[in-house]
């Protein structure tokens, strides 16, 4: 009889424990983190950070629910957006861009804001230092120091040793988020012996803008760090070829897809320190006292294919220093 007992007890507690393990991740708590930006879908930063959330413990639809917003291309509608997200009691938000952070740190001063981009956001007014931002905003940016316009045109120079105009392509020619990109880029121009003319995009119009680039007579093309350029990479791409245009472009995946080459961070790296980001202001880090995060290391990409379809004859010593060539 005592040893039935001790049979069912046994069953019993079998059953149990995955009732009380279930139970348990009932309990477990769920966290919101809100996205913003400027375009019609996140650029690709964003749709690759549920990956390396998921590393580090963020699941959806068991702990964490992510609150996309995005503005369709109008940065009029980002207020409202971060009002909105600030309304449905996200844990933090995520602002991809100047003007998506702008928008948080009107909508909230106590909500923390990670921002994350190619910009400069002690020049620009968003943090008070890199070291120690303040307030509630704190996040990951592309280079280490402004942006790498500098070093992109320098190996664009390498590719193609003639070129003494360059066109810099850029989602609208005043766009305040693409003027550091700009003033480098023209200011590294000026020590290489180069012109750079800015030519932007107007309503989406990419053959008109090819257009216009080609009545400069240019002898290669810089397309500017824009989500908008990542997501319709495939037309710049294509217009890029069929005008015979060398161009250097911001992410692995324009090479990748038929660009002649990047140099720029490793885009999953970026997402892994934004993703650790999360977590510590989720555990209860304060964004104000953590320093913006720099990439320390690039990527060189080189399209071998491209190089031999537009004529270009690359210099061995360019080849080495890529860290990949697709050929």
């Amino acid at each position: 009889m005592m040893r039935r007992r001790h049979c069912i007890v046994l069953a019993t507690s079998g059953l149990l424990a995955p009732l009380q393990r279930a139970g348990a991740q009932g309990a477990e708590r769920v966290y919101r983190v809100g996205w913003l930006w400027e375009r019609a879908r996140p650029p690709v930063p964003a749709t690759s950070l549920p990956r390396a959330l998921r590393e580090l413990g963020y699941i959806e639809g068991r702990n964490l629910i992510l609150e996309p917003r995005w503005a369709d291309g109008d940065p009029g509608r980002l207020p409202a957006l971060a009002r909105e997200l600030v309304a449905a009691e996200v844990d933090l938000i995520i602002a991809v861009g100047t003007a998506a952070v702008r928008a948080c740190k009107d909508a909230t001063t106590t909500l923390p804001i990670i921002l994350f981009g190619n910009l400069e956001p002690v020049a620009l007014g968003l943090v008070a230092s890199l070291a120690r931002p303040g307030a509630n905003v704190t996040g990951v940016v592309f280079a280490p120091d402004g942006t790498l316009a500098g070093k992109q045109l320098e190996l664009l120079k390498s590719a193609v040793p003639r070129a003494t105009r360059v066109a810099f392509l850029a989602p609208v020619a005043d766009n305040p988020a693409n003027q550091p990109q700009a003033r480098e880029a023209r200011a590294a121009a000026a020590v290489l012996g180069m012109e750079l003319v800015v030519v932007g995009l107007q309503g989406g119009d990419y053959a008109q803008a090819f257009t216009a680039i080609m009545a400069q007579r240019p002898h290669a093309l810089f397309v500017a760090a824009s989500p908008r350029f990542e997501t319709e990479r495939r037309q710049i791409i294509e217009l890029a070829a069929k005008h015979r245009l060398p161009a250097i472009y911001e992410w692995r995946v324009h090479v990748v897809d038929g660009g002649l080459m990047t140099y720029s961070a490793s885009l999953y790296g970026l997402n892994q320190r934004l993703a650790s980001y999360v977590d510590r202001i989720l555990k209860g880090a304060k964004p104000g006292d953590m320093p913006i995060e720099r990439p320390t290391r690039y990527e060189l990409v080189i399209n071998l294919k491209t190089a031999k379809a537009l004529g270009l004859r690359l210099p061995q010593e360019l080849l080495l220093r890529a860290d990949e060539v697709i050929e």
